[in-house]
C-alpha cells in the first residue's frame, strides 16, 4: 500500500522541486521569481495575432432559444457574461479539423460533455472564460482542442521562441495527465509539447524547450526557474490556461502565477478552470481576464460530484488507525477496490506506513521527501494486484479515504474527486475529528447539496439540528460496507 501525504497549504519551498507540487512563496528556496521583472507591453508594437476562429454550425444556428435553454437546464449549465455563443450538442458542430475529429472518433466518444459543449464555442471565439466544473468533467479537451486550432492559425515557431500555448497546473501528476492528452492530439496535428515540473532532471526539459514546443504544460515553480535562467520565454504565448486555479491558490502559488502572467502579453486569450469558486479565484479572474464568460456546470455553491457516495465518520484521532484497518478489510472484499488514502503530513504518512507493514500490509510511503525515482517506481510497481494502487492519476479509483480531513472544503472536493471520474461512481470515506470542528458547517453544506446521508454527530458538532437522509442507495450498492453508515 502506498500513502499519499497531501502538501502543506502554504508550505515553504519553491515548486521547482519535490514533484512540483509545493509552491509556497518563501522558504529555503528563497523567493521564486524575484529576478523576473514585470514586462511593460506596447500593444502597438506587438505583432498582431488572430484568436477568433469560430463559425457557428448551421444546426446550432437553427436551434431556437427555447431549445438552447432546455439543453442548458437539463445539463445544469449556467452562463454569465456578454455575447456567450450557443452550446454545440454534437461533435461535428465544433467544425474541428479532420485530424482532431479522427482522434475523437477513434476514442469512441459519443457526445461532448457539458463543459465541452458550452466551452468550445467560447474558446474558439477567442473569448476569455472561466470554467467551473468538477474533476473528471472533460475540461482538458475543453481547452486543448481549441488550443490546437489557435496554434494552427499562428506563424510557425522560430529559433528561440517559447510556447504559444501555456498550461499552468498545480501538481506534477496533473501536468503529466494533460501532457499525455496534448501529445496524443498533438501528434495528429504535428504540434510539439512538453511537460515542465520539479523533481525531475532539468536537462531533458530544457532540450525540449530549446528545440521549440507549441504547447508547454508546467508547474509554476519549475517554469519560473527556467524563465529566470532564460531557458525559455513567453513572448509568443497568446493562449494561457490556468488549470485547477483554486488548487494552485490553496497551495500558495499565487505569487508565482502573477509573476508568470506578467511575462505574457496582455491581449492574450486566457482560460481559467476551477472545481470551486471561492473569492480568491474570483479575484484572480478579475485581475487576469477581460470581459470573460463564466460557465458553471452543476450547482453554483460549493459542490462535489454527485456520483460520489460520501460517508463521514465522526471519531477521535486515537480511533482512526483501527477504524482504517477495519475499513480496508471491508474494501478488499469488494470486486473493485482501487483506493487513494490522503493524510495531511509526511510524518503521519511514514508512521502509518510502518504500522501497516507491521500488520502485514504491503505498505510503501510516497510524499515530497521521496526521490522522483522512488515515486515513479512505486507508481509502476503498484499497478499489479493484489496491492492497492494509491496515487492521483490511477484510473478507475473506486474509494477515497480521508484519513486526515484537509484544511478546506475546496481541498475535500478535490480529494474525493479522484474517484467517480468520467461519469463513473465511487465512494469517499472521511474521518472527521473535533480538531476539524471549524469545517463542519461547510462539509454539511457539501453533503446536503449532493443529497448525502449526514451523520447526526456532524450536525451536532456544527451546533445544528437535523436527521439522517436515506441510505438505501449505498446499502444496495455496497451491502458489506453498509454498516459504516452513520
Amino acid at each position: 500500500m502506498n500513502w499519499y501525504g497531501g502538501p502543506p497549504r502554504f508550505g515553504g519551498g519553491g515548486g521547482g522541486g519535490g514533484g512540483g507540487n509545493r509552491g509556497g512563496p518563501s522558504g529555503k528556496f528563497g523567493n521564486p521569481g524575484e529576478r523576473l521583472r514585470k514586462k511593460h507591453w506596447n500593444l502597438d508594437e506587438l505583432p498582431k495575432f488572430q484568436k477568433n476562429f469560430y463559425q457557428e454550425h448551421p444546426d446550432v444556428t437553427h436551434r431556437s432559444p427555447q431549445e438552447i435553454e432546455q439543453y442548458r437546464r437539463n445539463k445544469e449549465v449556467t452562463v454569465k457574461g456578454r455575447d456567450c455563443p450557443k452550446p454545440m450538442i454534437k461533435f461535428n458542430e465544433a467544425s474541428f479539423p479532420s485530424y482532431v475529429m479522427d482522434m475523437i472518433v477513434k476514442q469512441n466518444f459519443t457526445d461532448p460533455t457539458p463543459i465541452q459543449s458550452q466551452g468550445w464555442p467560447v474558446a474558439l471565439s477567442g473569448k476569455d472564460m472561466v470554467g467551473i466544473a468538477q474533476t473528471g468533467s472533460g475540461k482538458t479537451l475543453a481547452y486543448l482542442l481549441p488550443a490546437i486550432v489557435h496554434i494552427q492559425h499562428q506563424p510557425f515557431l522560430e529559433h528561440g521562441d517559447g510556447p504559444i500555448c501555456l498550461v499552468l497546473a498545480p501538481t506534477r501528476e496533473l501536468a503529466q495527465q494533460v501532457q499525455q492528452v496534448a501529445a496524443e492530439y498533438g501528434r495528429a496535428s504535428r504540434l510539439k509539447s512538453t511537460c515542465i515540473y520539479g523533481g525531475a532532471p532539468k536537462g531533458p526539459q530544457i532540450r525540449d524547450l530549446e528545440r521549440g514546443v507549441e504547447i508547454c504544460i508546467a508547474t509554476p515553480g519549475r517554469l519560473i526557474d527556467f524563465l529566470e535562467c532564460n531557458k525559455t520565454n513567453l513572448r509568443r504565448c497568446t493562449y494561457l490556461v490556468l488549470d485547477e486555479a483554486d488548487r494552485m491558490l490553496d497551495m500558495g502559488f499565487e505569487p508565482q502565477i502573477r509573476k508568470i502572467v506578467d511575462q505574457i502579453r496582455p491581449d492574450r486569450q486566457t482560460l481559467m478552470w476551477s472545481a470551486t469558486w471561492p473569492k480568491e479565484v474570483r479575484q484572480l479572474a478579475e485581475d487576469f481576464l477581460k470581459d470573460y464568460v463564466q460557465i458553471n456546470i452543476g450547482a453554483l455553491q460549493l459542490s462535489a460530484n454527485h456520483n460520489i457516495l460520501q460517508i463521514v465518520d465522526v471519531c477521535n484521532d486515537m480511533e482512526k488507525e483501527d477504524k482504517l484497518i477495519r475499513l480496508l478489510e471491508e474494501i478488499m472484499s469488494e470486486k473493485e477496490n482501487k483506493t487513494i488514502i490522503f493524510v495531511e503530513t509526511k510524518r503521519r504518512c511514514d508512521e502509518l506506513t510502518r504500522r501497516m507493514r507491521r500488520d502485514g500490509w504491503p505498505a510503501m510511503g510516497i510524499h515530497g521527501d521521496k526521490s522522483q525515482q522512488e515515486r515513479d517506481w512505486l507508481i509502476t510497481f503498484l499497478t499489479f494486484p493484489p496491492r492497492i494502487p494509491i496515487w492521483q492519476n490511477v484510473e478507475d479509483v473506486k474509494f477515497v479515504i480521508n484519513y486526515d480531513y484537509p484544511n478546506s472544503s475546496e481541498d475535500y472536493i478535490h480529494r474525493i474527486g479522484r474517484t467517480a471520474r468520467s461519469q463513473k461512481t465511487g465512494t469517499a470515506y472521511t474521518f472527521f475529528t473535533p480538531n476539524n470542528m471549524k469545517q463542519a458547517g461547510d462539509l454539511i453544506s457539501v453533503l446536503r447539496e449532493a443529497n448525502q446521508a449526514i451523520n447526526p454527530k456532524l450536525i451536532q458538532m456544527a451546533e445544528d439540528r437535523g436527521g439522517k437522509i436515506g441510505t438505501a442507495s449505498f446499502q444496495q450498492a455496497h451491502p458489506r460496507l453498509a454498516k459504516w453508515l452513520p
